[in-house]
């Protein structure tokens, strides 16, 4: 049954390719991306569609179905095995956190994925489990920028909720002036979240840091800021 599922899921993909979206995606992913195609809201229609034929299953066969989308590197599939992950939440146990890192780590290439599975499905792990923090710093000292990134996109679930202060700041510190755009674009990105719970922290710390900053990243972390505290932030 669940190869038959897997192979109607991309039998539906492909006959939902846009070529036009194909190829202004593969031009917008400058790191480059996978794909069939197909238009996020149909992804997510088709995702839905096959998860009621699943949700029945136990866990680690939705997983073990999730590894077999994921082995064909394409972005559609990838939305698809991290969006029935992100279902499965309420079911996270800590065992899951080596399945989701396995998955970072190994079928992530562009920041895209990045942001789909660590704003949502390992997100939602981060708040449930906070005792795996620590292993998630460890990935700003990765060599792979989109591990370095998701050190930063992960804390933003806490963050929404106003915690894992302590962390943000740590991992913005450690990922301060690192080199790829992108990991600068995410850890402003995490500070410009966090900027809503913690106004103050927030806005102090970025005081105390604004002429380390990349650009980049000082400009996304005050981007919800008010006025008057932004002109201060861009101030020379």
């Amino acid at each position: 049954m669940t190869n038959r599922i897997i192979k109607n899921i991309r039998v539906e993909l492909l006959q939902n390719v846009d070529p036009v979206y194909r190829e202004g995606a593969q031009n917008y992913f400058k790191e480059g991306i996978g794909l069939h195609g197909v238009r996020l809201p149909a992804v997510r229609a088709i995702s839905a569609k096959y998860y009621q034929q699943v949700k029945g299953l136990e866990k680690s066969e939705i997983f073990a179905l999730g590894d077999q989308l994921l082995s064909y590197d394409t972005s559609e599939e990838r939305t698809i095995a991290f969006d029935w992950a992100w279902r499965l939440r309420r079911q996270f146990e800590p065992s899951d956190f080596k399945t989701l890192e396995r998955w970072l780590k190994d079928h992530v290439n562009n920041w895209g994925g990045v942001d789909d599975l660590c704003r949502r499905a390992l997100g939602d792990f981060i708040c449930r489990y906070p005792r795996f923090l620590p292993q998630v710093f460890r990935w700003t000292k990765s060599r792979e920028w989109h591990m370095r990134r998701a050190a930063a996109v992960i804390l933003i679930s806490p963050a929404k909720l106003g915690r894992a202060l302590p962390e943000i700041l740590k991992t913005s510190n450690a990922l301060m002036n690192d080199e790829h755009y992108l990991v600068q674009k995410g850890y402003g990105w995490l500070l410009k979240e966090a900027s809503v719970k913690f106004p103050r922290e927030i806005f102090g710390y970025v005081m105390k840091n604004k002429d380390r900053m990349p650009r980049t990243a000082l400009r996304y972390a005050i981007e919800k800021m008010p006025v008057s505290l932004h002109k201060k932030a861009m101030s020379k």
